[in-house]
């Protein structure tokens, strides 16, 4: 199992999701992301809204899907 928080996933806080496959992390992140709109909280919105302009095309979101489970793939587990 790896440790994540949100701000080392595209968000703004430090809450911290545990999963064994990049994946699942990614799941939860989504999740609490679309918790944090709901809520319309002010930090998470702007994070969504730059990660917006980060992922212009497909092949932005590819490399930074990719780039993010190179990190994930490079964490120690948790045990």
């Amino acid at each position: 199992m790896k440790t994540m928080t949100c701000q080392q996933l595209g968000g703004a806080c430090d809450l911290e999701f545990n999963a064994d496959t990049f994946e699942e992390m990614a799941e939860m992140s989504k999740k609490h992301g679309m918790d944090m709109f709901q809520k319309k909280d002010a930090a998470h919105l702007k994070a969504m809204n730059d990660m917006r302009s980060l992922m212009k095309t497909p092949e932005d979101m590819t490399n930074w899907f990719d780039k993010k489970r190179k990190e994930f793939d490079a964490l120690p587990n948790n045990n």
